[in-house]
């Protein structure tokens, strides 16, 4: 199987903490695996050396160069995102995604994505410097004060070391939690932080001490809003068969894998039905429902209301 190829496009100013944590990761993934899993290739709109926030410059190559063979293309951004207006590089990321590449933002990189209207009908993240100014933009954002958010086609993370916890989600569900625990381990993460860990407590805070193989199921779990993974794969990725995580699961948190997952999806679609004017029954698609009517069917069985009760409270 090739290796997947992983762009990033570096904007001049991006925060190099953050590059290095969404890079080596990767690295590592190739360091312990029998054979290369990633391909990572620098780029910038022009090529060459690009300026960081530090007194150092990766080399990269030219957009135009580097052909449209890629898995994913993170765009890497500091400083004010909002301010740029490059129309080679909006140009090259709608070509992108048309081509089916998988899109992801890392600090400022995913204002620049909403720029090129890239993340409509996407929930997603910035740093939170940048939030209030990208909220001014559009009340149709799904923005959330997130560490990281995974919807299905876009990655984004909020800068600083929140890509270790983007890149160990992303390990962990196409190899496995075991191997992703390595490698976070490696790099002395010893507590790898959930998506919501800017707003909420961990896991471990929220529902007690659990065994491992539950906390990583509900780490997938809560990674997965709008593709939700089955149960088969769930346990797979954490070393179990589906009838042993299901009694880990019910003796740990009370309740089953699917109904926990469920109840995870439909309080996230009960924050964007409160705070943003996405329509219903595109917070249904982001939240992992086939129709509007099966989400509005199991969020009033959830919350004892309909879906247009939720939204006019909030707004």
């Amino acid at each position: 199987m090739a290796a997947r190829r992983i762009g990033f496009c570096l904007v001049e100013g991006y925060a190099m903490m953050s590059t290095a944590a969404a890079m080596e990761p990767l690295r590592a993934a190739n360091l312990f695996s029998d054979r290369p899993l990633y391909e990572i290739l620098p780029l910038s709109v022009a090529g060459g050396p690009v300026r960081s926030s530090l007194p150092a410059a990766i080399e990269t190559r030219a957009l135009e160069a580097a052909g449209s063979d890629f898995d994913m293309v993170f765009v890497v951004a500091g400083g004010e995102p909002l301010r740029i207006r490059d129309r080679a590089l909006y140009a090259w990321l709608r070509r992108m995604d048309r081509l089916g590449v998988t899109l992801g933002g890392i600090s400022g990189g995913s204002a620049v994505l909403a720029r090129a209207g890239l993340m409509d009908n996407r929930r997603f993240t910035v740093h939170w410097h940048h939030l209030d100014e990208l909220r001014a933009m559009s009340d149709g954002f799904a923005l959330e004060r997130r560490l990281y958010v995974i919807d299905r086609d876009r990655y984004t993370c909020a800068g600083g070391t929140a890509p270790l916890d983007m890149m160990h989600a992303m390990i962990s569900a196409e190899h496995g939690a075991g191997f992703a625990r390595r490698i976070s381990d490696w790099f002395i993460q010893t507590e790898i932080r959930v998506a919501e860990a800017p707003q909420q407590a961990s896991i471990a805070a929220r529902y007690g001490p659990l065994p491992r193989a539950v906390s990583e199921a509900l780490e997938l779990m809560e990674s997965h809003i709008a593709d939700p993974l089955e149960l088969g794969q769930i346990a797979a990725l954490v070393g179990l068969s589906p009838r042993q995580l299901q009694r880990q699961f019910a003796g740990a948190v009370g309740m089953s894998v699917i109904r926990a997952y469920r109840d995870i999806r439909l309080g996230t679609a009960r924050e964007l039905l409160r705070t943003s004017r996405i329509r219903i029954g595109e917070i249904a698609q982001m939240t992992g429902f086939a129709t509007q009517a099966a989400f509005s069917e199991a969020y009033r069985q959830r919350y004892d209301e309909a879906p247009r009760q939720a939204r006019d409270a909030g707004l």
